[in-house]
């Protein structure tokens, strides 16, 4: 309150306190004080006498001139009469207030567009302070007469102030709320085109529409209703039409990619005039609408566009298609179809092409590398354009998944990926994969596992896994002990403890040779007389985890390993009784020296296969011998030792005569004239057929071990159900099996035809078999 009153009207002086006429008129002067001349401030004294003047009338024990006879006594005591003039002055303040609003509806008719709004803004703030000093004079009247009333459920009734907005609401807002809100869109709708406006005064609208708000059925609470239908509906439809308007004309005259840029500036412009000016509530309700008008109605537009980016790289407007298109119910499926086929092309043609240029023999490496790299492109894609959504990278492995298991190199066998995939990790983990560092190994072996997750046929990749870790170990080429370890780790992740079983088991068996060749050697040194003469090593496999077949020849060994072999075995049956030793000779390799050359003047050291160290060995007692005295010496079946004496010719160690394949008839001699660059000579040259013979081996194998794991998986569901229908039965078996390869529902028959043969299984009644314990 102010003590300066300049300006203003001067207040009559204080009334009779038993003449309610007058002190109405009294009271009418002061509302019309603060109501009209409120920026002229009031002082004490006025605030004090309008507050007394509120008490006084509702307390008066006289009512003059107030529709009683004059002089008539209310009753000392009795709250009747209080009550009627309660009721009385509350009356009275009302039609004041309706009286008042009238002028201001009069005037405020007299304006349009951004006057209006001014003038609107200027009478509310005007009206809504006055209302609150009213409110404060009339606390008597609130506290006593309205509080009752109020607690006997009158309606209609209000606090001072909540009368004050209830009539602005009823007198002039619901007269001139259109008006004003065609105001607020036009001032919106040119910030919307770029010019600058004053949203301060689209704030204060809308904070005076959020004040009428108030409950009927409790005018202690407050609602958004009418915000709503007055302000946020019509702003909501104002919105609508605008974009539709805009998006239709800007699509006539620009791309799709320069529309996704609009319809984003918009949506966040949107987002900015809820922050500036608009009320929070109605945030979710403004995108709705914007996402409707900006994306769902061109959604096809954009979905067809997809393509056209995908096909061009276009990443950056891939990702603001994202952006746009996951703001709509349903938008993004059609685009993750689209995108699971682009991949799954892409992958099907780069392994095409790589067939194309490799039509002899595909190379291990290229294939993965091919495999990997349409990976590698396209989940940076999902990661940086589509935020690494669960659904996107779905699509993307299931279109890793088609091309992996289903491309031009599979044609030829569907064991093709996991077994070039095996090959690759072998290439990897030899000794002669030189000048790679032990990091970035690690990094290659963890691409490999990518492309292992795709692959279905898991028992494949296992098979020759196996085959060839157990190579490494027994010729001990793997290039590092650690990277094999971390290799079986990240099978053993991701298949579990049983697909790995066997592999661990290869390693402990290596280490536990280690340990035994230390106690043969403490146990040879211990015989002074008869010490070893080779310097050998031993590897004892256990048969059941080695993928090892016993020799497919007979061999007779050479006298001087022979010995050592025989000192060897004595030495194990006494430290593991029971216990049976089959020796793999195929497996078998050493060194001999030759110092027979005359063009070297230091001895060779022949690397040689355990077989064709027992044929030059034969060449120690004389210098020619015959194919068929090889053959009787060492037993060896046509096949091995042709494949034997064939490197051994080839490499010029022995001349055969007459000239051409050694066979039977055929004289074998001792090259004396024998040259090489290097003293190191390699014999030892078998492999390339060796792993010819074992990749069909390896393929056979994998057939008959998957016919007995889906026997053993019908078994075992057959054991816990006890009954099942047929068809019941080959789903379930998929669902076990699925994990290592995916069985054909034909192989599944022929299983179940087998159980019942051997009186697993029986047929019973409508089509259900049973189990036979």
């Amino acid at each position: 309150m102010s003590a300066n009153t300049r300006g203003a009207p001067q207040m009559p002086p204080a009334p009779n306190k038993e003449d309610a006429v007058a002190t109405w008129n009294y009271l009418e002067a002061g509302i019309d004080r603060v109501m009209l001349h409120l920026e002229h401030g009031i002082d004490m004294h006025t605030y004090m006498g309008v507050y007394t003047a509120v008490h006084d009338f509702c307390t008066s024990q006289k009512a003059v001139g107030l529709g009683m006879s004059s002089g008539a006594s209310i009753g000392s005591g009795n709250h009747r009469g209080a009550h009627l003039l309660g009721e009385e002055l509350y009356r009275k303040l009302s039609d004041y207030l309706t009286k008042h609003l009238h002028q201001v509806l009069q005037e405020a008719r007299t304006h349009s567009n951004e006057a209006l709004l001014a003038f609107y803004i200027k009478e509310w703030n005007r009206y809504t302070n006055a209302a609150k000093y009213i409110h404060h004079l009339f606390r008597y009247l609130n506290r006593h007469w309205v509080k009752r009333e109020m607690d006997e459920g009158k309606r209609n009734i209000y606090d001072v102030y909540t009368l004050h907005l209830v009539q602005w609401r009823e007198e002039l807002f619901k007269n001139i709320s259109d008006k004003v809100m065609d105001a607020v869109l036009m001032l919106v709708e040119k910030q919307r085109n770029g010019e600058t406006i004053d949203h301060s005064q689209i704030k204060q609208v809308v904070e005076s529409y959020v004040s009428l708000g108030l409950d009927e059925s409790d005018p202690t609470r407050s609602t958004l209703d009418i915000y709503r239908y007055h302000f946020e509906n019509p702003f909501l439809a104002a919105t609508a039409k605008y974009y539709e308007n805009e998006s239709k004309q800007f699509f006539t005259e620009n791309s799709v990619v320069e529309y996704m840029k609009k319809a984003e500036t918009r949506l966040d412009e949107e987002k900015d005039r809820v922050d500036m000016f608009l009320h929070p509530d109605i945030l979710h309700a403004l995108q709705k609408t914007c996402e409707k008008v900006l994306i769902s109605d061109h959604a096809t537009l954009l979905r067809d566009e997809f393509q056209v980016l995908l096909e061009n790289d276009r990443e950056q407007d891939m990702a603001r298609m994202y952006g746009l298109l996951q703001r709509i119910p349903e938008g993004l499926e059609p685009l993750r179809q689209r995108f699971e086929t682009h991949v799954r092309k892409a992958g099907l043609n780069a392994i095409e092409k790589v067939a194309s240029e490799n039509p002899e023999k595909l190379e291990p490496k290229i294939y993965v590398d091919a495999l990997l790299e349409v990976h590698t492109q396209y989940s940076g894609l999902v990661t940086r354009a589509f935020r690494e959504e669960a659904e996107f990278t779905r699509s993307l492995d299931n279109a890793c998944k088609e091309f992996v298991n289903r491309n031009e190199i599979c044609k030829s066998g569907s064991n093709k990926s996991p077994e070039l995939l095996a090959k690759y990790t072998d290439v990897l983990l030899r000794k002669s994969s030189t000048g790679i560092e032990e990091a970035e190994l690690e990094g290659t072996l963890a691409r490999i596992m990518i492309v292992f997750k795709y692959i279905e046929d898991k028992d494949v990749f296992q098979k020759f896994y196996s085959r060839m870790l157990a190579r490494r170990l027994v010729h001990s080429n793997s290039s590092s002990d650690d990277a094999e370890t971390s290799m079986i780790s990240k099978l053993k992740e991701a298949c579990g403890f049983e697909y790995t079983n066997k592999l661990q088991r290869m390693f402990q068996d290596m280490q536990i040779s280690k340990d035994l060749n230390n106690s043969y050697r403490e146990h040879c040194d211990s015989l002074e007389s008869n010490k070893a003469i080779l310097d050998s090593q031993y590897s004892i496999l256990g048969t059941g985890f080695w993928p090892l077949q016993a020799p497919n020849t007979n061999f007779s060994p050479p006298g001087e390993i022979n010995e050592e072999i025989e000192r060897f075995t004595r030495f194990y049956k006494n430290k593991h009784e029971g216990r049976k030793l089959t020796w793999l000779w195929q497996l078998c390799k050493g060194e001999l020296k030759a110092g027979y050359c005359k063009s070297s003047k230091m001895p060779y050291t022949f690397q040689v296969s355990m077989y064709q160290m027992a044929i030059l060995l034969l060449f120690n007692e004389k210098d020619v011998h015959s194919y068929d005295d090889i053959a009787a010496a060492t037993l060896l079946s046509q096949e091995v030792l042709d494949q034997a004496l064939a490197i051994l010719v080839k490499a010029k160690i022995l001349l055969v005569s007459p000239e051409g394949k050694p066979e039977s008839g055929s004289e074998l001699r001792l090259n004396f004239d024998f040259k090489s660059k290097k003293i190191r000579v390699n014999l030892n040259l078998g492999g390339a057929k060796e792993s010819k013979q074992e990749e069909v081996e390896t393929n056979k194998t994998i057939e008959e071990d998957r016919k007995l794991l889906i026997q053993s998986a019908i078994v075992r569901i057959m054991k816990a159900r006890k009954q099942m229908k047929h068809m019941q039965l080959v789903s379930e078996t998929i669902n076990q099996i699925k994990a290592r390869f995916v069985p054909k529902v034909p192989d599944i028959k022929k299983c179940i035809e087998i159980l019942l043969d051997k009186e697993y299984l029986e047929r019973l009644e409508d089509d259900d078999l049973g189990y036979l314990a």
